[in-house]
């Protein structure tokens, strides 16, 4: 008989709602049935893409035996991660104040008071690797329970007094040092793999708001090469396009294979400033092919992007993926010697973890001519279709929609790409239209036609940027307005006005242990940095000053951490790096404007922002930084500004180019 998960629209709780566990969703009737029978909480979360989380379903929650224990002792609450960010943040610092690590399934103990007192990861049904086995756990923890009451509940009110995470934090009353910018690079530089790209070891995941930051900075050589090695390595589908979520080892060459629509987003805006820094034809290329992969897989008819796509097929990881020479040979035909070399497929194979002789596709050897390339990886797709594809996560979540919206926007102004704008503005629309609420508020996920849960912040936040980069690719005033609506609402919800910053909570959510402030990037950018970049891109465009000051407070409270941890500050440091400059505000006007915004979208220029629109300039405009100007001698102008502070307009391509990428000046 299902259990109460059977009620919820996450493809992650469906995947439980058969167990033999009592599971209940996180939520008011868990929370009572714990306090009511004082029982501590079995709280468990996963998603559904987490290979880990299958395998523990499979030897330990579809167990009668093991589920009857579980049923015995505790309420059983399963949560999806990506659903609640607040609860997993919460109890993932928990763990790993507890254990030195985290990651997932995460399985934690709490009061009937939601204060954590154990936990961990992945528990074995067998003791081994030094790990218990999970009826181990959950006897110890009963048994602890029953016996060491007044010991748990006072360490656990320690724990508790932990775990307000940047919420604790004060202003910074030092100025924002511009020097901050360079230390950062320096400690990239200091921690950077020169051989095969990136910032660890094993395993390595893409830093792509760091990279972004980077490139903003001029600092080409670390960031070009990551951008390469990842996009030639296994972790990019040399087949069918998108990344996997990171690599099992330091040179990029086995994922974990997983794919998530979050990744995505951010790699594809990272590799199209890589192209537009450079010209490199192999970032564009992996660019497109990755939006190409969202595009032809992820999108649902409503407008939305899913979430995920599993690693497992058949329930062994990467089978739909990997492949053999045999596979190859049979496949291509004459093409196949070519694919051979392009790929350096074996008959041993590199994926040890796999079939014999299974090879993950790289692409470090002799690429075929364009021609080729295309038809070996249309027909390797063809025949990959055949094969029984991972599961999906559809959910539609808003803030990852949103990265997607916002990279969409951006590539499909800088390559030309009027799908992708067409995309961007359906993504748009289903955000700001099928994921509202009758009160009319935005919400976190939709799925099996109801939005779910009142959004975060970083739901907001990821929306204004996406926004606002719609509006600049498109100039429809219709985003900008909807760009300002989403930026007030957020401060409204989110802000802090006592000691700055950002609650990723709303101030009428549902009240955890502690309301936090999450400040780092992961893995995707945190939603207190996002809505700093976000403010101060709309304060150059409005000129608000309180849509500055409100950015700032972010910076104000974490500008001291962001140079010692670039990694993990990505994004708040591209926000740094916007406040202190140079900023320019650029607005485009009159009928004939595409020669001048070709010249303005040629480049990477990351501390502009851009406004625009046709006609005679003398209309009324939502965007403060058109008012007043108008065409020149009825040609179109471009107006390059300071602070508002405006040049003389020019009409020419060639002007524009010389105002916004002047000459170096001559070495004496």
């Amino acid at each position: 008989m299902p259990n109460a998960l059977a009620r919820e629209t996450s493809p992650y709780l469906l995947q439980h709602a058969e167990n033999p566990v009592d599971w209940l969703p996180w939520g008011e009737e868990a929370l009572r049935r714990a306090r009511d029978e004082d029982r501590p909480l079995l709280l468990s979360i996963g998603y559904s893409a987490c290979h880990w989380c299958h395998v523990m379903e499979r030897e330990s929650f579809e167990d009668p035996v093991t589920a009857e224990l579980m049923n015995e002792h505790f309420v059983c609450v399963k949560v999806d991660r990506e659903e609640r960010p607040d609860v997993d943040a919460l109890y993932m610092e928990a763990v790993q104040a507890m254990t030195g690590q985290g990651g997932w399934p995460m399985n934690v103990f709490l009061t009937p008071q939601q204060v954590p007192f154990f936990g961990g990861t992945y528990f074995p049904p067998q003791p081994r690797h030094g790990l218990p086995a999970w009826r181990q756990v959950l006897a110890a923890v009963a048994e602890a329970w029953a016996t060491r009451r007044e010991e748990i509940e006072e360490q656990g009110d320690q724990m508790a007094a932990r775990l307000a995470g940047g919420a604790a934090l004060r202003p910074s009353a030092d100025p924002i040092d511009p020097g901050l910018r360079e230390e950062a690079v320096e400690r990239l530089r200091a921690s950077y793999d020169s051989v095969h790209g990136g910032w660890s070891g094993a395993p390595k995941f893409p830093a792509a708001s760091a990279i972004v930051f980077l490139l903003a900075r001029g600092e080409r050589p670390m960031a070009l090469h990551t951008l390469r090695s990842m996009a030639s390595g296994g972790i990019f589908d040399q087949v069918g396009g998108g990344f996997a979520r990171y690599s099992v080892d330091p040179t990029w060459t086995v994922p974990h294979f997983e794919k998530m629509l979050y990744d995505n987003a951010l790699l594809a805006r990272a590799y199209l400033h890589g192209w537009l820094a450079s010209g490199d034809p192999l970032l564009r290329r992996t660019c497109e092919e990755t939006l190409d992969w969202a595009l032809r897989e992820m999108r649902a008819a409503d407008g939305g992007f899913f979430s995920a796509l599993d690693a497992d097929s058949e329930g062994v990881e990467g089978k739909f993926y990997v492949w053999t020479t045999a596979e190859l040979i049979g496949a291509l035909g004459p093409d196949a010697e070519a694919a051979l070399e392009w790929f350096g497929a074996t008959d041993q194979g590199n994926f040890a973890d796999g079939p014999p002789g299974a090879n993950v596709l790289e692409s470090r050897g002799p690429e075929p001519d364009p021609e080729t390339r295309a038809r070996i990886r249309a027909r390797l797709l063809e025949v990959r279709a055949r094969r029984v594809r991972p599961g999906t996560d559809d959910k539609r979540l808003a803030s990852w929609n949103a990265l997607l919206a916002g990279a969409l926007a951006e590539a499909g102004a800088a390559l030309g790409r009027e799908d992708y704008l067409d995309a961007a503005r359906d993504t748009a629309r289903f955000l700001l239209e099928t994921l509202r609420g009758p009160d009319g508020r935005l919400r976190r996920t939709y799925n099996r036609g109801e939005a779910r849960l009142d959004a975060y912040l970083e739901d907001h936040a990821f929306l204004l940027e996406a926004l606002l980069a719609l509006y600049e690719a498109t100039f429809e005033e219709p985003w900008f307005t909807a760009a300002r609506a989403t930026a007030d609402e957020l401060l409204a919800r989110f802000a802090d006005p006592e000691r700055g910053g950002f609650f990723s909570t709303a101030d009428d959510a549902e009240r955890l242990l502690a309301r936090r402030k999450e400040l780092e990037d992961h893995p995707i950018p945190s939603g207190a940095a996002s809505a700093a970049l976000g403010l101060l891109r709309l304060s150059l465009l409005t000129g608000e000053a309180s849509y500055e000051e409100a950015g700032l407070g972010h910076l104000r409270l974490v500008h001291q951490f962001t140079a010692r941890h670039p990694v993990a500050f990505g994004h708040t440091l591209q926000a740094l790096d916007l406040h202190l400059g140079p900023t320019r505000e650029l607005a485009l006007v009159g009928d004939e404007r595409a020669a001048l915004e070709g010249v303005v979208r040629s480049a990477l220029r990351p501390r502009l922002v851009l406004a625009g629109r046709g006609g005679d300039g003398h209309g009324p405009t939502a965007v403060a930084l058109l008012q007043g100007r108008t065409p020149v001698g009825g040609r179109a102008a471009a107006y390059v500004c300071e602070r508002f502070a405006c040049r003389a307009p020019v009409t020419e391509p060639d002007e524009l180019a010389a105002l916004l990428d002047p000459p170096s000046p001559a070495a004496p």
